[in-house]
Formats: structure tokens, sequence, C-alpha cells
């Protein structure tokens, strides 16, 4: 058959001549400007599939039996809506190319089918109408294979070189017939080129070819190429071919260029044919376009090799329009599909592997081939002709190499079915002997393998699983869950989500549920299970979610569960509730105890507490440990919309809670121990938040502690109100005093027996920029900035000392008294020297300063206390024990402290008129202080009765609004000039502008 090379010339003296135009037959004049096998851009080809594959004889190797179902898996189905567009669909640009294509063959396929309208233009479109196409292809397949530097490059520019011989021999064959107007000779230069065309076709198609990886593998190649070309051999020779290589009249050479032609189309066809089941993936679009071609070309030769067509063809017929559509159709193959993504070539890889019509006929086409060659030994037997010896000769080694090829194919299939029973051998020894087990599922549920680890996981044996549902496995509060995973698994696309993750409970074969992790694959239709006994590390989260969440000594809920759920009662179904309510708990004097008996007996106090406050709780409410002695409670509402009504509930609930805390706990061996609770209370309002809830419940709690503790308050909205107010006073206080907003008072501490100012005590005021005047008691309990009191401290003392030495100068060398804490005095913030410096730097005369120790702290080590006052005492510093008569300390400290003066607490002097128990105590605090040798001042002083009271029991000095209340600078020195108060016992004299006698913890503060 000829080629598209050679296009229709067979040979000048084979073809007859054309009698209308006097111009040689168009012998095999293929012009089939044979569609180099491109490289379109599209991808990859289906490759064989053949059971002999791997040593290479067939297409693609087999597919591993374990990973088979990963071409389930990756495969994304038909029309399943993903969005991507088909990687193979070709552009716009494309589908204009294929309509212009075809519309160009059309008008070629119509002028030819009515001659063009003249003889001449009929043969200059068979001649230079097909030279033409050719270029075409030429120029086509030479730009691309130029422009793309690729494994297939190579085969297109063979393809070119191929399709300029084609168009290079109908243009010399043109220049006979339509330029010379003469008969083409028998052996010209356009027989070069036709037969030059086939031989560069056949290597671009090895080429594009996906090559065998073995030696056997080349072998096969060869022989399916002789199985198919001898066959169509021996079909061409016993119809065609013999009666041409007959000729009579015709020369040896005449007669092997009339034979040249016919066998390289079978070559050619031959190479189409076997190479159509191996085409290389990276380039199945453009090769099946050339093939496409080339299938045409070679057809339009068979064609023009039968006797009937060749006697009566001439150039201009419709037969050249089969030439001349496959030159432009390999002209369109490298350019018209649109190369794939990477990712989507990569999507398709499993799917045309697992495809089974490829390697069937691939595993067909040698039988076909022995069964062509047997048709046409028997069309020579049926029609009575003797059998030739080509014939012979040719059907003999076609069956040899049948044979041959049938063997090796029975040697690669043993290895391949050795090799495949050791990797089934081997993958099974895997799934045997995983940890994990491996369950396939049917599609209906049903279980159909189960590894041998079930016993080891489950307890169950694999036999005894088989056959059963999976349903039945499962707990039935996770079978919903599992089963709408395993549908939206499955109705997902295999590319996008090639597996899914399930975690529910397994029945174990002891009855109980087994915490199982699962990773799912499809598989034929159903579902392949990789199974893990995950109970432990479910049990450790379980374990590691309670410790985030509770308190580790209570195991009570700890502040971010109780927040949470404080949250969820405010925004679930009981949001509009009113009755919902917080308990913020605070145990007073658990510091004490903690203090006291240790850091062991304290916890076992929290411990107990904990315990009391969860059994007093309801079922639904929560009791939880937000830190160190600070407890609380969530009560919900029941719905009801009497707010009276539930507030008494709750506040019943809050009372017994107080009492049940309040009771003695047994800690460290049996110590009995008391402590108390001050429980503040807050209701939910309608769209109230988490956080101002438990900010209301902490504010009433904060109340319950400042209104004398062992109580519940329930929230107002003053206390807010209260906290913003102190919090601004706090603000300003940081800078008050370096404003200048202090000031320093002092009030005369009065002899009982003279009625002369034997001291003042130093007291500071602030005045605050809004004219507010503030005692220390109202301002120093806003701010828990130590380093604010300490600073406050520093300039009492710098002021005071300053002060009493100016007094000294003008003659008054009255004493000074300055309220210290011990824990100030020992603090290293205040240099052991400064009170020294402070007496240096200023000249106050000794015995001019008298410290009095305030509020002594437990946890003040009374030895260093002591040393430090000892080394003031020295230098003429007088101690003076403030507050006596109120709390445990101050006998321990009257017993070990060098003490000079002590001053009553106010406890004891407010009732000493009415109440004669507390006149025996006060008694016998004095006879104390008098058998010690010490002055004793009574402080708070305030009406005429306490002045009288006092001097009959032996106090000997006081200070209080009975004398007068603290005097400014210029006040004070009027007082010192007069230097004398008088003593009740007759009617009182005023002495100066003092104020009228009201209790001095009272200070007019104007209204803000």
């Amino acid at each position: 058959m000829p080629d598209q090379a050679a296009p229709h010339r067979v040979s000048r003296a084979a073809a007859p001549r054309d009698t209308g135009r006097d111009v040689h037959d168009r012998e095999v004049h293929d012009r089939h400007v044979h569609d180099h096998e491109g490289h379109a851009p599209g991808g990859a080809g289906e490759p064989e599939a053949r059971p002999h594959d791997a040593a290479g004889c067939g297409g693609a190797a087999p597919e591993d039996p374990v990973s088979a179902p990963g071409a389930v898996i990756t495969r994304r189905p038909v029309g399943s809506g993903s969005g991507h567009p088909d990687p193979e669909r070709p552009r716009l640009g494309g589908a204009a190319a294929q309509i212009a294509l075809g519309l160009v063959c059309a008008g070629y396929t119509t002028g030819a089918s009515l001659g063009w309208g003249s003889p001449r233009l009929a043969l200059f479109m068979g001649d230079f109408g097909l030279s033409a196409a050719a270029f075409a292809a030429a120029v086509s397949c030479f730009l691309y294979g130029r422009a793309h530097h690729d494994s297939a490059r190579p085969a297109w520019l063979l393809f070119a070189f191929s399709s300029f011989m084609a168009a290079a021999g109908n243009a010399v064959w043109g220049w006979y017939e339509v330029v010379l107007r003469t008969d083409v000779p028998d052996s010209s230069v356009a027989d070069l080129f036709f037969l030059l065309f086939a031989p560069p076709a056949i290597v671009g198609l090895l080429v594009l070819a996906k090559k065998p990886v073995t030696r056997a593998g080349w072998v096969c190649l060869g022989l399916d190429a002789w199985l198919i070309g001898g066959s169509l051999l021996t079909l061409s020779w016993s119809l065609a071919l013999a009666r041409t290589a007959h000729f009579e009249g015709e020369s040896v050479a005449q007669a092997a260029l009339s034979l040249a032609y016919p066998l390289l189309d079978i070559v050619l066809v031959s190479m189409v044919l076997v190479l159509h089941f191996r085409r290389s993936q990276a380039n199945r679009s453009a090769t099946n376009t050339a093939i496409a071609a080339l299938a045409l070309t070679v057809l339009c030769d068979a064609l023009f090799t039968s006797p009937l067509l060749r006697e009566n063809y001439a150039s201009g017929q419709l037969l050249d329009a089969g030439w001349f559509a496959g030159s432009l159709l390999l002209a369109y193959a490298p350019w018209g599909v649109r190369r794939p993504p990477d990712g989507a070539a990569a999507a398709r890889g499993p799917w045309l592997h697992s495809r089974p019509v490829a390697g069937s006929l691939a595993a067909l086409t040698p039988y076909l081939a022995a069964a062509v060659c047997t048709l046409g030994i028997l069309y020579n037997v049926v029609e009575g002709r003797r059998v030739d010896r080509v014939v012979v000769l040719t059907g003999c080694t076609v069956v040899l190499a049948l044979v041959v090829r049938q063997g090796i194919m029975l040697l690669d299939n043993i290895a391949l079915t050795h090799e495949l029973a050791q990797k089934e051998n081997h993958f099974r020894s895997l799934v045997q002997g995983s940890s994990d087990v491996i369950m396939i599922a049917a599609p209906t549920g049903i279980l159909r393998y189960v590894s041998p680890a079930a016993s080891g996981v489950y307890g169950r044996d694999a036999d005894e699983l088989i056959g059963s549902e999976l349903a039945s496995l499962i707990h039935p509060e996770d079978l919903g869950a599992v089963v709408h995973e395993v549908r939206r698994f499955l109705a997902a696309s295999p590319a996008e989500e090639p597996t899914t993750r399930i975690e529910c409970r397994f029945r174990s074969g002891r009855g109980d549920w087994l915490n199982v992790e699962s990773t799912v694959n499809r598989h034929q239709g159903g579902l392949i299970f990789n199974s893990r006994d995950v109970t432990e590390r479910v049990r450790l989260q379980a374990q590691l979610q309670h410790n985030a969440e509770h308190d580790p000594l209570t195991d009570l809920p700890n502040r971010a569960l109780f927040t949470r759920r404080v949250r969820q009662a405010l925004g679930g179904r009981r949001s509009s509730d009113p009755g919902t309510a917080v308990l913020f708990i605070d145990l007073d004097g658990f510091k004490a105890v903690n203090d006291r008996l240790g850091h062991q007996a304290g916890d076992d106090l929290l411990v107990q507490a904990a315990r009391r406050l969860h059994d007093s709780v309801r079922a639904g409410d929560t009791a939880a440990r937000l830190g160190g002695d600070e407890f609380a409670a969530l009560i919900l509402g029941d719905g009801g919309r009497d707010r009276t009504a539930r507030r008494n509930q709750v506040q019943e609930i809050a009372d017994r809670l107080r009492l049940t805390l309040s009771q003695p706990y047994r800690v460290d061996g049996g110590t009995e121990v008391r402590v108390a609770a001050s429980i503040g209370v807050a209701f939910a309002e309608p769209g109230m938040e988490a956080g101002d809830l438990l900010r209301n419940a902490d504010l009433a709690m904060y109340r319950a502690k400042a209104a004398g503790k062992d109580r519940v308050e329930l929230y107002a909205p003053q206390m807010q109100a209260e906290v913003v107010r102190r919090t601004e006073l706090a603000a300003r206080l940081r800078t008050a005093l370096h404003d200048g907003e202090f000031a320093l008072l002092h009030q005369p501490v009065v002899d009982l027996a003279t009625g002369r100012i034997s001291a003042v005590s130093a007291q500071a005021r602030w005045r605050s920029s809004q004219g507010v005047l503030f005692t220390p008691a109202e301002y120093l309990r806003v701010t828990d900035d130590g380093e604010r009191t300490a600073e406050l401290g520093r300039w009492l003392l710098e002021e005071a000392v300053e002060q009493a030495a100016e007094r000294a100068g003008t003659g008054h060398r009255t004493p000074v008294s300055v309220r210290l804490s011990a824990r100030r005095l020992l603090d290293r913030s205040l240099p052991l020297g400064s009170i020294e410096s402070v007496l240096t730097r200023h000249g106050l005369p000794s015995g001019s300063l008298i410290v009095e120790l305030a509020d002594s702290d437990p946890r003040t080590s009374l030895d260093e206390l002591e040393q430090r006052l000892i080394t003031l005492r020295r230098l003429g510093v007088r101690i003076a024990l403030d507050g006596f008569g109120s709390g445990h300390v101050a006998i321990n400290a009257l017993r070990r402290l060098p003490v000079d003066i002590l001053k009553l607490d106010r406890g004891l002097v407010e009732g000493v008129v009415e109440s004669a128990r507390l006149r025996k105590i006060t008694r016998g605090v004095l006879r104390i202080a008098d058998e010690l040798g010490m002055q004793t001042v009574a402080e708070g002083v305030d009406v005429p009765e306490q002045v009288v009271a006092l001097r009959a029991m032996g106090c000997t000095h006081a200070q209080g609004m009975a004398f007068s209340g603290p005097l400014d600078e210029y006040r004070l020195r009027r007082a010192l000039v007069r230097d004398e108060y008088p003593l009740p016992g007759a009617d009182p004299v005023p002495v100066g502008n003092r104020p009228p006698i009201r209790p001095n913890t009272e200070t007019p503060v104007p209204p803000t």
C-alpha cells in the first residue's frame, strides 16, 4: 500500500495512462501527507494490560494486587460536578480550528467529486494541492517540535521530514504533469522522495511509543510487528502484489519499485496497529490524532491498490480527498488538543490503567494477525490457485513468530505468576501480622474479610465476625454519626477525598465497648476499614480534659469550666429565666489556719469545705473552686416568674451554705478549727453576659466581708457605683502626694492629772482637688498599692519630725507621735537608718519622737522587731503599743517588746461608762500597765463622762474630741501657747475654736 509520502505514485510503468489527459496513471500516488503521530499536548495513550507485561511483551505492567483498589479510590466519577474542566476538552480556539479543518476538507472533497470544473484544475489540485497540504503538515510539525523541548520532540521533527518528502514528491509530480504537460518518467526524483517518506514516519512512531523495558519486550515488539506485517503481506500478495511482481515486460528495477511502495505501506500500517496499543501516556491525544491521519492515508493507499480503482484513476479525483484530509489532520494533530495540567493527568492515570479494552485488543492482536494470514492462504485454495511460495514462506514465518511469541508469553506468565504469588504472600503476611484490624465490608454492610488481628484487639475470632453486619458491632449512640460520615464519604469525589477517618465504639468479645479509630477506603463499591484500638488514648484524653477543667485538690470544676457553664446557662433555653443565680463564697479565717497549722492542714480544710459545698447544692447545680479559699456555686432557675419567692429561696440556700461551711473542721490529725463564710449572691438578668454576672457576685461577696464577714449579701446596683468611685479615688491617690494634696494635722494628747498637753499625735489628711477631705481610714482602704502606702508613711514621718523640730525651735518641745506598722519598720524599702537620719537632719531633741506600733502582723518576727525597737530607744525614741485590747497579738507583744506607752483601743473606751463588765476589763488593763511602769493613753475619748471614768480607773493620758480634734499647725501652736485643757468635774469650758463633739472617725465629707 502506498504511503502518504509517495502520493499515489506506485510506479510510472505500473500505472496506466490517463487516456483523456495523456498523463501517467496515479500509481499508488499516496498523497498521505502521513499524519506524523503527533505529540498532542493533551494526554497519554492507553497502555496495554497484557498479563505477560512483566517481561515487556505487553503494554503496561499489571497493577499490584493490593494497590488495585486505589484505581477506584482515585477515579473521579462521571458527572461528579466537581467544577473542574475536562483536561482533554479542546479550547474554544481549538473548536474553531476543527470547524475550519472540516470546511477545508469538505471543500476539497466537493471539488474532487465534481471534477474541479476542468481537467487542468483537477491536475493542479491533485498534484500541487496535495503538495501544499503535505508541506503544511511539515511546517506545523517542525514548528511544534522546535517550540517544545520534550521527549516527543524527535518524533515531530521526523514527521516534519517525512511530510516534507511527501510534499516534494507531489511537487515534482506536478512539475511534470501540470507545468511540463508530459508523462512522468518511470524512474524519477519523485520516486526517491516518496520512498523516503515511510522510514522517518516509522521511526517517529517508535519514538512516540512506550519503549519496552526488557530485552524480551523488544523481541515481542518485533514479533508483533512481523505478525501484523506478515499477515498483511500475505493478504496483499494474494490479492494484488503477486500480479504486480510478475508484470510482463517490466524490468527488475521497475518491479522492485512497484513493490516498494505497498511494502512500505504494509510496514507503516503494521507499526500503526502494533503501536496503537503501546502509546506513551504523555501524548495520548496527539498520538490518536496522528494515528487517525495515518490510518486515513493507508486506507486510501489500500483502495488505490485495487486493480479496479487504479485502472480508472486520475489526479484530482475523490480518492485524493482522503490523502488531502490525512495531511491536514496531521498538521492539526500537535496543536489541536490542549495539554492537561499535571494534576489532571495524575488524577486520570489510575483510571486509564484500569481500562480492560485496550489490553484485550493488544492481547488478541497476534491471533488476529495469524487469522489474516490463514485467510490469505485459504483464499488461494478456494479460488483454485496454486499456493504461491511467497504466501507459504510468509505464512510459515508468521506461524513461527506466533509460536515464539506464545513461548515468551508463557515464560513471562510463569514468572509473573510467581512474582504475584510472592507479593500476595508478602502482603498477606503484612495484613495478618499487623496489629491493626483490617476489615472489608460489602456495599450491603456485611463483613467479607476480617484480619486475624481481631482476636487480639476485639477479643473475637475473625471467622466469627465474617458474615456479620458491621452495624451490629457499633455502639447504638455512635451508629448514626458513622452512617452519616460513610454516606458523605461515598458521595464525595475519590480524587478529592480518597480516605476518611471514623472514631466510634466497637463491641468486644468481653461485652464491653472499645474506642476504635478506623481509616476508611473505597473498595469495589464497598469499604476497607483499617481499625485500631484507641481506648487508652481516649481515656487519657478524657483524663487530661478533666484535669484541665477541674481543681486538682478538691476535684471541683475550676474557674474556666464554671465560667463556661454560667455562659451556657445564660445562653441556652434558660436565657430568659431570672431565677439563675451565682454564689461567690470566701472562707473567713482560712489564712490564719494556714499560717498557724501549715499548708497541709489548710488543704485538708479546703477538701472538707469542697465536699460540704458539693453535697449542699442540687444535682443540676454546679459547685466550683475558683482558687485559694474562694468557692462558687451556680444555682439554676426553676422557670418560675415569681422573683421574690426565687430570691428568698436562693438566699435560704446561701444561708444554709454559710451555716454548713461555718461548722467546725477537724484537720491535722484531729485539731478542731473554725472558719466563717462570706457569701455574695447575684441574679441573672435578661441579656446579661456571664462576665457581668460573675462580677456582680464577686462585688456582693466583698461587700459581705466589708460588712463584718460571716454573712450573705445580695448584689445591688449601687455596689458597682461604689467600686467605680473607689477605683477613681485610687487612681487620684497615686498622684495626690506629688501634687501637694496631703496635709498634716495634730491631735493633742492631754495629761488627765493636769490637763496640760503632753504630746501631739500626727495624722495625715487628704484634701482632693475636688475639695473632698478624706481620713486615712477612708483613703487607705481604696488602694492595695503597698508602694503608695510606704511612700505616704515616709512623707508622714518626714513632715511630723520637721514640724516638731520647728516648734522646738520656738520653745514648744512637745513630743510628736507617728503611727507606723511593724511590717513597715522592718521593711527593706525603709532603711534601718532612715528614722535616725531624719532625726539628725532636722535636729529633733531626744525624747521628742514617739513611734506608735500599730497592727502587729502575726507573721512578723518578734525577735527582729524587738532588736529594731531597742535600737530606736537608744536614740531617745519612745515606743507606744497602739490599739491594745484588740487581737491576740497584743499580749505577746506586751510581753516581748520594749514598750513605754500603752494606748487603749477605742473598743475599751466607747462603752466604759455604760458597761460595768467593760469597766472591769479596762481597769484590769490599766492596772497591768501601771504595774509594768507604762504610761497609758486612752484613744477616742469623746465625752466628759469617759474622762471622769478613765481618771477614776487610773488612766494617765487621753486624746479625743472631749479635748480637741485634729488641728492644723496654726491652731496647734495657739493650743500649745495656752497649754491647758479644763478637766471634767465642773462645767466644761471651751478652749479655742473646738468643733462640736463627735466621734473622731467621722470626717465632714461633702458629697461628690
